[in-house]
């Protein structure tokens, strides 16, 4: 019998993790088989733990179930524990080990497949709720030189100086008069439209600018290309953490950049 994964949310309907991890799988000859579940949104702990009971050896975690599945795992990660919230989970007998891959992701994504270099870059995050939680602490490692946190409630990104020791955080008036060579959309203001209230001298010359977002032009990508800033979406990064949990499943790296192709022909 195959191993069983699955990836929990609410809507999931729209996840492409299931088709991911098939080509993983077909890529390394591993024996999985992977779906998708819908879990009600007072339900994913009990869910999860029924798939771990059936026989299930992992599972994705989405939106909005990450801060539950962290408070479900029994041991955690450095990067989950930073991020206070989980993505994905391995269940070992009564063990649940929670793991956060969004940022090893990101990361690897801008570094190997877009072949920009984090390392001495100036680094400007927007947001901080759990998409930019989940990502501080790899792009801190990554060693920029410098990492600022902006989001519209200020208060909520100086918070993140409790948990993140080297980040500088502020709101977008702070913004006035400083640039940055990488600047990351981690708000869902691509959901609605809206552009985050960036000035126009925000991109340094050579500049990448990043939207988590996926799957369509966002106001923060139609911005940067009008000011003649190379620009990326998130799907680099959906492939990458996802193979970033193969590889702490299966002990086996996949290669990404066919599967980012086959994705981006479709």
């Amino acid at each position: 019998m195959p191993d069983r994964y699955a990836v929990f949310g609410n809507p999931i309907g729209h996840s492409k993790s299931p088709l991911i991890h098939a080509a993983f799988a077909r890529q390394t000859g591993q024996d999985i088989v992977y779906e998708a579940r819908l879990a009600a949104l007072d339900g994913f702990t009990q869910a999860a733990i029924t798939f771990a009971v059936e026989g299930g050896r992992g599972a994705n975690v989405t939106v909005p179930f990450k801060e539950e599945a962290f408070r479900l795992a029994t041991q955690l990660s450095e990067r989950a524990a930073k991020a206070e919230a989980v993505n994905t989970l391995t269940f070992k007998g009564d063990e649940i080990l929670g793991d956060n891959t969004d940022g090893a992701g990101l990361v690897r994504d801008i570094r190997d497949n877009l072949h920009f270099e984090p390392a001495g870059k100036r680094i400007l995050l927007m947001g901080a709720g759990g998409a930019a939680r989940g990502v501080i602490q790899p792009l801190l490692e990554a060693k920029p030189a410098a990492l600022m946190v902006v989001n519209r409630t200020e208060e909520k990104a100086h918070l993140l100086r409790d948990f993140f020791n080297g980040i500088k955080t502020g709101g977008y008036a702070d913004l006035q008069g400083r640039q940055f060579d990488l600047v990351i959309n981690a708000t869902s203001s691509g959901l609605s439209d809206q552009l985050p209230p960036l000035p126009d001298t925000v991109f340094s010359d050579g500049a990448l600018a990043y939207d988590m977002m996926y799957g369509r032009e966002t106001p923060f990508m139609r911005f940067a290309r009008e000011h003649g800033t190379t620009v990326a979406d998130g799907l680099g990064m959906l492939v990458e953490q996802a193979a970033e949990a193969f590889f702490i499943w299966r002990g086996v790296r996949p290669q990404t950049a066919p599967v980012i192709a086959q994705f981006r022909a479709a």
